[in-house]
């Protein structure tokens, strides 16, 4: 069973990483700390397996590496979505 500190640091880096992606796409006025949130974990998963096709190293810990790869994994699912809704 996973800590409550890990839980924790996965939330805060989630909704760090989302807010910060959400600014970039330009979607920060249509989201909230829940969305940016799970924007951002999935995000981090995203970002993760991208840095793993590309040999970069996994991304562990809360550390500035983390971040860059769950922001750039958050950045890469906003695009995604706005593709799939721009279509219907």
């Amino acid at each position: 069973m996973p800590e409550v500190s890990n839980i924790i640091v996965w939330l805060i880096l989630g909704g760090i990483s989302g807010w910060i992606a959400s600014m970039i796409v330009g979607k920060n006025r249509s989201m909230g700390i829940v969305k940016n949130i799970i924007v951002g974990i999935i995000g981090a998963f995203i970002g993760g397996w991208v840095a793993g096709l590309l040999n970069l190293g996994p991304a562990t810990g809360l550390n500035i590496w983390s971040f860059i790869v769950s922001i750039t994994g958050a950045v890469i699912l906003l695009w995604i979505i706005s593709l799939v809704s721009k279509n219907n």
